[in-house]
């Protein structure tokens, strides 16, 4: 019989890579949230890390790791075809391409920089919540998700907003939307915890699985290992 492909892991992966796209292409807005300003897209990012968790604790590293390279490789079609859009004429009565342009040229700078963070944050919030997971015997599944998603949200934060928007703000700025991104991002990941416990239990329950990474390759390039 042929490996049938879980509906609850296909929607999950379809989820965190709509979660990525939407999040690279608010990014581009900066918000002010009380005293703070930081990118739109800490409104959805963190439902990526979620995410993240839920498939880390039920699939294990090695599905993952092919989620986080299908949201990369969906990430850098979404660039090409807002290039080409921008590239080709526009119609002779529409008068807003320089707009369009403004908005949906500066996303590469904004995706490179989202990628590049986003890779380096999924990939140890991930290898975190494996090994975490081994080592406390797949008990406490909120204290481990917590501290993984502490650890990948300051990773990202760290590099997106260095790599974004470094020259465009001043040092300070940059240091302050850091530090402001990686606390809403975790408190948005606390307050939701106990849906994500609530989900994860759930989702164990019908897909009858709970992987354990013993014996895996961490190697982040090794895709085909599914």
């Amino acid at each position: 019989m042929k490996n049938q492909v879980s509906v609850i892991f296909m929607l999950a992966g379809i989820l965190f890579t709509t979660c990525l796209l939407l999040a690279n292409i608010l990014a581009i807005k900066i918000i002010q949230i009380g005293p703070f300003a930081a990118p739109a897209g800490v409104l959805i990012f963190p439902v990526a890390y979620i995410i993240n968790d839920v498939i880390a604790e039920v699939w294990g590293y090695r599905k993952t790791r092919l989620i986080i390279w299908t949201g990369f490789a969906m990430n850098l079609l979404m660039v090409l075809f807002f290039s080409l859009s921008i590239a080709v004429p526009p119609a002779t009565f529409w008068t807003d391409q320089q707009t369009y342009a403004k908005v949906l040229g500066s996303a590469p700078r904004i995706v490179f920089a989202s990628i590049t963070s986003y890779l380096v944050g999924s990939f140890l919030n991930a290898f975190i919540m494996s090994r975490m997971k081994i080592l406390s015997k797949g008990k406490n599944f909120g204290y481990r998700a917590v501290i993984s998603t502490l650890a990948g949200e300051s990773a990202d934060s760290l590099l997106f907003i260095s790599l974004a928007f470094a020259g465009t703000f001043s040092f300070q700025a940059i240091i302050i939307m850091i530090a402001t991104q990686a606390l809403l991002k975790s408190i948005y990941e606390m307050l939701i915890l106990p849906f994500t416990v609530l989900v994860v239990r759930w989702v164990k329950r019908k897909e009858e699985k709970d992987v354990f990474d013993h014996a895996i390759s961490y190697n982040p390039f090794k895709v085909i290992e599914v």
